[in-house]
């Protein structure tokens, strides 16, 4: 039984208090909350077996290397990824493209094609555009339209034999809208495209199956799935991961080292040169151990019923427009009230001790097809309530009359 008032007990964060007021912390799609469960792993970790793995013979290194390759597998089983060695640990999604766009430095050459969608947050734009200027690549951008839906029939238009590879979040950070990743991936695929899907938004809501989508690179954050952060992970197709170059020099990452020559050593230790964040990765396979007990087809129903609640009571507000309408979306909702700064709406929510996310947050070219500064963020977990739903609308209410 899904009970969320048992569920945020599991939060000490959430019994605080803010400004005199309660926390209501409407600021997920930024960086999720922790359970003391998790808490509960980092401490032990630094308590009891802290040490540097896969290099020590001693107890404290044999048991910190077991507990972190086995979140690894953790991991692998949750993204139903074919092998363990496909996962790779990074410090988070940005990494992970950065990882994945470093490798194709090598791989494209001038007047080879890269897609990108309007929807992108900043870290699924500026990797590519990087590339594009140390290869030669065009970036070419699928449209976007007033639903904040991608249009797919221009995408369809800007396939080609050209086309060497395709990146979309699943689920924009800005909007909430639930991409046709199958879609867009089975299309790349016909014309001999990889597709590398920023899944950051998509993990807290839904569990990804790798193989089923045939992906060729999934990334994502701990942070927003109730894991620390600095910690995400890459998952890459073996084959893809075999082609790309190692993107750090180090150690870990070989097999050999002498001043003539270097060999690397096999995935996943590859792209993991220095020592991990080992806390973080062990962590991360905890959070999604706390995930999969509540379980994501309850989390998803839930925070749908607080979505369709939120959007209906804020809709009643005169004057307040959503953007982001499509009727594929998840638990976020963007909005302003009319020719009110979201700055200044957000400060206001800060001060009744609600945290909403305010600005472009980092989907810039979002705002610039709406003409907007911004938008104030309402993104929605499965630890938040329709009562604290019910404190964000009178607190918008409070902001209109105030401000206006």
């Amino acid at each position: 039984m899904f009970n969320v008032e048992n569920i945020r007990k599991d939060f000490p964060i959430l019994s605080r208090k803010v400004n005199g007021k309660p926390l209501v912390y409407f600021d997920n799609a930024a960086t999720s909350q922790t359970p003391q469960q998790v808490i509960d792993v980092i401490v032990d970790y630094y308590s009891n077996y802290n040490a540097n793995i896969h290099r020590g013979v001693h107890t404290l290194s044999q048991e910190a290397t077991d507990k972190y390759e086995q979140a690894r597998k953790k991991i692998q089983a949750h993204f139903n990824a074919k092998f363990a060695h496909e996962i790779i640990f990074t410090s988070g999604t940005t990494h992970g493209i950065n990882l994945v766009a470093n490798g194709f430095s090598s791989l494209l050459k001038k007047g080879d094609e890269i897609i990108v969608s309007a929807l992108e947050h900043h870290s699924n734009i500026v990797p590519w555009q990087m590339l594009s200027e140390r290869t030669g690549a065009i970036l070419k951008v699928i449209p976007m339209n007033l639903d904040g839906e991608l249009v797919m029939s221009e995408y369809d238009k800007l396939l080609s034999k050209n086309t060497k590879l395709v990146f979309v979040n699943h689920i924009s950070n800005a909007l909430g809208t639930i991409n046709p990743i199958e879609y867009i991936i089975e299309k790349a695929h016909q014309v001999g495209a990889a597709v590398l899907v920023d899944g950051a938004q998509s993990c807290p809501h839904i569990k990804p199956d790798v193989q089923a989508l045939d992906v060729d690179f999934y990334v994502v954050s701990a942070h927003k799935m109730c894991g620390p952060t600095g910690q995400g992970m890459l998952y890459g197709k073996e084959s893809w991961l075999k082609k790309l170059p190692p993107y750090q020099g180090g150690g870990e990452m070989i097999a050999e080292v002498t001043f003539e020559k270097t060999t690397y050593a096999e995935l996943p230790h590859k792209f993991e040169a220095g020592t991990p964040n080992i806390c973080g990765g062990i962590a991360f396979g905890a959070a999604i151990d706390y995930m999969n007990a509540i379980g994501f087809d309850a989390i998803a129903t839930y925070e749908h019923d607080l979505l369709e609640y939120a959007t209906k009571k804020l809709l009643d507000i005169e004057g307040l427009k959503i953007y982001g309408t499509s009727k594929h979306k998840t638990s976020v909702i963007s909005f302003n009230l009319e020719s009110i700064h979201p700055y200044d709406v957000g400060t206001i929510l800060d001060k009744l001790g609600i945290a909403a996310r305010t600005g472009h947050h980092c989907a810039q070219p979002i705002m610039d097809y709406f003409k907007i500064p911004g938008t104030v963020r309402a993104s929605f977990a499965f630890y938040n309530t329709k009562a604290e739903i019910d404190a964000l609308v009178e607190g918008v209410k409070k902001a209109k009359t105030m401000l206006s």
